[in-house]
């Protein structure tokens, strides 16, 4: 039985994430995990777009694979930047699980509820767009780490809600943490947010064909469609882009959200733009290269103003 060594985090999450494609691997060959510290772990103090944005959570991982330390690596699939290390890519993505945010708090049932200048725990600019948009008024907390530690934050009266992924809560058997789930029409999520991904390198076969059991067809489809919009907006960590697929028979809708840094809108509610596009799922790339052409015009003529 082959044996394969599989790099991962530390964090509760990725460890969770991690066994649970070992679970998934066990009749078909031994599974050891490789736990890493990855720098996107250690570097808390500082937004990840300081230090140098969501790659960080891969790149001890992408290295031991390199290294011939490990044989593959698990990841959140939203932590994967557009272009990776070309002696590397995807083997494997797994069937998307709940997409959406969640709202967290002991006594607001809503972001609407919350009274005016209340303080919201987050790091992601996507989240603090909507918010803000909603609610100009709040206050944001930065708050990065792992899930048990934002939780902690909430519970020591830092901060009066945050807003964190459905997908982690569960997997972590934190579901009775949310307070309300955040989705469509209102809310957008994360390009491939609540997909996992299995990495491994482009030239071991063997591994690629035993990860061929774990993939799913049609969530790639669909996140690939999202992914596409943020690669053609070249979305860093400052941007706020929003991007989510869903299918219908044989169409594709496709909706998005893009804004600046709501950092530079501390007190107001930043510009946002916001459209959706539908078209048979065969044309998926063509549709997101429509999306994130209009978005990034509609958002430009409003920062520039009229000419």
């Amino acid at each position: 039985m082959q044996t394969i060594i599989l790099a991962t985090r530390r964090s509760p999450l990725a460890l969770w994430q991690s066994q649970h494609v070992a679970d998934l691997l066990s009749e078909s060959a031994q599974i050891r995990l490789l736990p890493l510290t990855t720098r996107g772990d250690q570097w808390l103090d500082r937004s990840l777009a300081e230090v140098g944005g969501k790659g960080l959570f891969l790149k001890e991982l992408e290295q031991a694979m390199l290294d011939g330390q490990a044989d593959i690596a698990v990841h959140s699939m939203k932590d994967i930047p557009a272009e990776m290390d070309r002696r590397l890519c995807i083997g494997a993505i797994l069937p998307r699980a709940t997409p959406w945010d969640a709202w967290v708090s002991q006594r607001f049932s809503s972001p609407a509820d919350l009274p005016r200048g209340a303080i919201v725990g987050t790091s992601s600019p996507r989240r603090q767009l909507q918010l803000k948009q909603q609610r100009p008024d709040i206050k944001i907390l930065p708050v990065r780490g792992n899930v048990q530690t934002r939780l902690k934050k909430l519970d020591e009266g830092q901060c009066d809600g945050l807003l964190l992924a459905c997908a982690g809560l569960e997997r972590l058997n934190l579901a009775d943490r949310i307070t309300q789930v955040l989705r469509l029409p209102e809310w957008l999520p994360a390009a491939a947010q609540g997909v996992i991904a299995v990495q491994c390198r482009c030239d071991d076969h063997d591994t690629l064909a035993l990860l061929k059991s774990l993939h799913s067809a049609s969530t790639a489809e669909l996140i690939s469609a999202e992914r596409l919009v943020a690669a053609h907006l070249g979305a860093d960590c400052h941007a706020a882009l929003a991007v989510y697929a869903e299918r219908q028979d044989t169409e594709l809708t496709l909706h998005g959200l893009y804004g600046p840094d709501p950092a530079d809108y501390a007190d107001s509610a930043p510009p946002m733009v916001r459209h959706q596009l539908r078209g048979p799922i065969s044309s998926g790339g063509n549709l997101s290269l429509q999306l994130a052409a209009h978005l990034q015009q509609s958002l430009t003529e409003i920062l520039d103003g009229p000419a």
